[in-house]
């Protein structure tokens, strides 16, 4: 189960693609996306979604930054190969899916979960759904559009 819309954002640092250490309280408002894996299909087409839909995101102020285990250098050539406008960000641990009800039981791999957070770090929209991929943007634009 997802975490809630009107909780409180878990803090948390991932190493990003961007060479620094993200941290989310210096990061929003902003759109938190977790996904299972670089490269696979479903994965790709979200990420893909997400880019075709940034400038419409920066019009809103809203940043994006993708979530999963995969390795840094995993994300770079992820992030170069479909040309991402967006930072990804390494949780190798699995310890920020925990932390967002965001992984998988057992196998461990995270879920597909979308998560908007204001400036206050309030959960302001939560969308889950593992096949959906391109729905994600959708929700996420349609949330942002209501306030």
């Amino acid at each position: 189960m997802a975490l809630n819309k009107g909780s409180k954002a878990p803090n948390f640092t991932l190493p990003s693609t961007d060479g620094n250490n993200f941290k989310l309280e210096h990061n929003v408002p902003c759109i938190i996306y977790f996904y299972p894996k670089d490269f696979t299909p479903g994965c790709t087409e979200e990420a893909c979604s997400f880019r075709d839909g940034f400038s419409e995101l920066r019009n809103l102020d809203i940043n994006v930054f993708g979530i999963s285990r995969d390795s840094l250098e995993q994300h770079l050539k992820f992030k170069s190969t479909h040309n991402l406008p967006f930072e990804l960000l390494s949780d190798k641990s699995g310890n920020v899916c925990k932390a967002y009800d965001a992984l998988l039981p057992i196998v461990k791999i995270p879920k597909r979960v979308t998560y908007l957070i204001d400036s206050d770090m309030t959960i302001k929209a939560v969308y889950s759904d593992l096949f959906g991929a391109k729905k994600h943007l959708e929700q996420m634009i349609s949330e942002l559009k209501v306030e």
